[in-house]
């Protein structure tokens, strides 16, 4: 069974003050990744910045948690993914996605891939694609008081995905007992570049 962990006294209140204080450190931690790939200053430089950021990750492991960052709720049934690669809060690798839900039960999220997501030259890599739209699939199926979890997904590669400002977007087809038949696709500026469906399933634990 997953371990989906509640925060007792843990307020929304609570969660905008955590927000932030992270927020700002995992953004500025995106773009040292990015600086990363992208720099070419000289030897002398980089080995003075890794002896910073070798420092920086000393302090910040002065305190810290056993494990992964894992689901955490709030006492007020807030979800807290923020260890999460596609929507984290707190994990420098997601875009992230803030993701979006319309009225006809859609959801969507527009966001950008830089450098750090590159499979072939100027383009999104393949399994980074997957990776998002699983979760933007998942978040389709899934609502607060009923997770579903990945059992098959297709993917159709139609061309490469440019890097940089990416639409994804999913919605459910149709619903068999536990499981939820989702479809979606992932766009650029030039229109569809991937299309996945998907079927998710309630786990027995989720099913009181």
């Amino acid at each position: 069974m997953l371990e989906y962990t509640h925060v007792e006294g843990l307020s929304s209140a609570d969660v905008t003050r955590l927000r932030e204080i992270y927020e700002p450190l995992t953004e500025s931690v995106r773009a040292l990744i990015d600086a990363t790939i992208r720099t070419e200053v000289d030897a002398e430089t980089v080995a003075a910045v890794k002896a910073d950021v070798d420092a920086a990750t000393e302090r910040l492991r002065g305190r810290q948690l056993d494990g992964p960052f894992g689901l955490q709720f709030t006492s007020d049934g807030a979800q807290m993914p923020w260890g999460n690669p596609v929507v984290g809060l707190r994990n420098p690798m997601a875009p992230p996605l803030v993701i979006h839900r319309d009225e006809d039960d859609r959801v969507y999220a527009d966001f950008d891939l830089g450098a750090a997501y590159e499979g072939p030259p100027g383009h999104v890599h393949g399994g980074v694609a997957a990776l998002v739209l699983d979760h933007v699939l998942g978040e389709a199926a899934s609502n607060q008081h009923r997770p579903r979890l990945t059992g098959t997904i297709t993917l159709r590669y139609l061309r490469t995905t440019r890097l940089g400002r990416v639409h994804a977007e999913a919605h459910i087809a149709r619903v068999d007992g536990y499981k939820a038949f989702a479809v979606g696709h992932l766009a650029d500026d030039e229109g569809v570049t991937v299309e996945a469906e998907g079927v998710f399933i309630q786990p027995r634990w989720a099913r009181g």
